[in-house]
C-alpha cells in the first residue's frame, strides 16, 4: 500500500524492541487458553433477551470474557459462575464525585462490585468510557479521572481486592491525527491531553501492572478513506498487501495493527512504551445507513471470524510480537435505541430478538471454510442516487401520535421554512395526516442539516429511503438536491 503521508522523525527499530521486551510479551488473558474473544453486552435496545438468555448467547457464540456499561444487578447475577472475567464500566458522570472523595468511591465499590465478587468474576472496573472525546466535560471532568481511578484503587486495596484492576475506555481519537495516524512511527497523543491527563493515566496504569483500553475501529479508517485503503486490508484477508511504516521499517498486514501500534509508539513517546493494551472495542457494522458504506452482514461476519482466528494465536503486532491481549468485540445485540447513523444499531453478533446475525465461533478454532456461504455486500461502494428520510414503516405501523407529534414539532422548530410546504393550503398539507407530515418534515430538516452532522433517526421514529416519497405537486427535496 502506497505511504499516504510523510514520515515523522524516525523510531529505531532498538527502540521497539525495548518496547516489546520491557512489556511482558507474554502477556494477560486473551483469547488463548480456552477463551474466545470478549464481547461488549450492551442494552440500548427495545425487548432485548433476558441477561440469563444472553448468557446463554454468549456462551454459544464462544465468549471468552465479557464487558458491560454500567453494574447492573441483574446481569451480574447472570454471570456469577461463568467463569468469564467481566468488565463493569463506573458512568462517566459520576467521576468528578469519585474523584472528590474517597468515601463516595469506597460506597461505589461497596454497592457495585462487592454484593457480587468474587461469585461473579469481576476482572476490571473501567473509569469512564471515551471521556477524552467529549470536549463539553474537558474542566469538569478530565483532570478528575487518574484522581477517581486511584481512589477506586485504595478502595480496593483496603478490602483486600486485588486481583481487580483499574483502567478506562479511550477512542483512536486521543491521538492528535486520530483514527489513521499513518504512519503509525508519527503518532502522538493530542497536545491538550498528553501531559494533562494521559502522562498521569499512564503512570498510574503502569503502577497497578494494568492496561490501557482502546476503542480501535478498522471500519471507520476504512470507511473514511475507502479510495486509497483496501477493504482487503481491513478485513484481515490483504493476501500479499503490505504497508511498511518509513519510519520504522515495519511491515503492516491489516489495519488494526496499524492502529494498535500508533497507540502503543505514541505511549513510548511519553516514557511508557511498555504499558500493556487492551482492545476495549472493534468490531464491524452489519448494516448501515444509504449515505454510508459497507456496512453488511457479510463483511462483519469476515471481520469477526478473522479477528477471531487471528487473535487465538497471540500474534501481537509488528512492535509487540507475541503480545497477548484482551480484546472485546463490539456488540452482543443490535442496539435499536441508539442514535446516530445507521451503523451505530447494527454491530451486534445478535438481533434484538435474539437470533444470531452470523454464524461465529469466537474461540478461533472453527475452520473459516466451514461457515455456510455469506449474502453478497451490496454497499462496498458508495451509493450515489437520491436518498430521503421519512418516517420509518415500523413507527407508521405502529404509530405513537405523541412521539412522532413531538419529533415532528421539534423538526419544524429548526431551520428556515422547513415545514412552510405542510401549512394549509400549500403544496404538501394533503394528506393532512401526522404520518404525512412527519415525513416531511423529517425529510426536510435532514436535507438541511445533514452535512451538519444531522441524522435520520428522530428517536428511532425515522429511517432512510431511496425511493422516492413525493406525490402529486408535493415534491421532497432529496440528498442530491442539498
Amino acid at each position: 500500500m502506497a505511504v499516504s503521508m510523510a514520515a515523522s522523525p524516525l523510531l529505531t527499530l532498538p527502540f521497539l524492541f525495548l518496547v516489546c521486551a520491557t512489556v511482558a510479551c507474554r502477556g494477560a488473558y486473551g483469547a488463548s487458553g480456552g477463551y474466545g474473544l470478549g464481547v461488549n453486552y450492551g442494552r440500548v435496545a427495545d425487548d432485548i433477551p433476558s441477561p440469563r438468555r444472553s448468557v446463554e448467547l454468549l456462551r454459544a457464540a464462544g465468549a471468552g470474557s465479557v464487558k458491560i456499561y454500567d453494574a447492573n444487578p441483574g446481569v451480574l447475577r447472570a454471570l456469577a459462575g461463568t467463569r468469564w472475567p467481566v468488565s463493569i464500566m463506573v458512568p462517566n458522570e459520576i467521576i468528578p464525585d469519585l474523584a472528590a472523595s474517597a468515601a463516595a468511591a469506597d460506597r461505589w465499590v461497596a454497592e457495585n462490585l462487592v454484593p457480587y465478587y468474587p461469585a461473579t468474576r469481576v476482572k476490571f472496573l473501567l473509569v469512564g468510557n471515551e471521556i477524552l472525546s467529549d470536549h463539553s466535560i474537558a474542566n469538569s471532568t478530565w483532570p478528575r479521572l487518574v484522581p477517581a481511578m486511584e481512589n477506586i484503587h485504595r478502595s480496593l486495596r483496603k478490602r483486600g481486592i486485588s486481583s481487580v484492576k483499574i483502567g478506562t475506555t479511550l477512542a483512536m481519537d486521543a491521538l492528535a491525527d486520530g483514527a489513521f495516524p499513518r504512519p503509525p512511527s508519527a503518532a502522538e497523543f493530542r497536545a491538550d491531553i498528553a501531559e494533562a491527563v494521559v502522562r498521569p493515566l499512564l503512570h498510574f496504569l503502569n503502577g497497578t501492572n494494568s492496561y490501557y483500553f482502546v476503542d480501535a475501529y478498522p471500519y471507520f479508517v476504512w470507511a473514511d478513506n475507502n479510495l486509497t485503503v483496501s477493504l482487503d486490508y481491513a478485513l484481515f484477508q490483504g493476501g500479499r498487501l503490505r504497508y511498511v511504516d518509513p519510519g520504522t521499517g515495519l511491515a503492516y498486514t491489516n489495519l488494526l495493527d496499524e492502529m494498535l501500534d500508533a497507540v502503543v509508539i505514541a505511549m513510548a513517546k511519553l516514557g511508557y512504551g511498555h504499558v500493556k493494551l487492551a482492545i476495549a472495542e472493534t468490531g464491524w457494522p452489519n448494516g448501515c445507513d444509504y449515505d454510508q458504506i459497507g456496512g453488511n452482514v457479510h463483511n462483519a461476519a469476515i471481520y469477526n471470524r478473522n479477528l477471531a482466528v487471528r487473535m487465538v494465536k497471540n500474534p501481537g503486532t509488528p512492535v509487540r510480537p507475541g503480545a497477548k491481549m484482551p480484546v472485546f468485540v463490539f456488540s452482543l445485540y443490535n442496539e435499536d435505541l441508539k442514535p446516530g447513523p445507521g451503523t451505530e444499531r447494527h454491530w451486534g453478533l445478535y438481533y434484538a430478538n435474539g437470533t444470531a446475525v452470523y454464524e461465529i465461533d469466537l474461540t478461533g478454532r472453527r475452520p473459516l471454510w466451514s461457515y455456510p456461504p455469506l449474502p453478497a455486500p451490496e454497499n462496498n461502494t458508495p451509493y450515489k442516487g437520491p436518498i430521503w428520510c421519512v418516517l420509518s414503516a415500523a413507527a407508521s405501523n405502529k404509530l405513537n401520535e405523541t412521539a412522532v407529534g413531538n419529533a415532528l414539532s421539534y423538526a419544524c422548530g429548526q431551520g428556515n421554512g422547513t415545514c412552510d410546504a405542510i401549512q394549509p393550503g400549500k403544496m404538501c398539507y394533503m394528506p393532512n395526516t401526522t404520518v404525512a407530515h412527519a415525513s416531511y418534515a423529517f425529510n426536510s430538516y435532514w436535507q438541511q442539516f445533514r452535512k451538519n452532522g444531522a441524522t435520520c433517526y428522530f428517536n428511532n421514529l425515522a429511517e432512510q429511503t431511496i425511493k422516492d416519497p413525493s406525490h402529486g405537486s408535493c415534491k421532497f427535496p432529496s440528498s442530491l438536491d442539498s
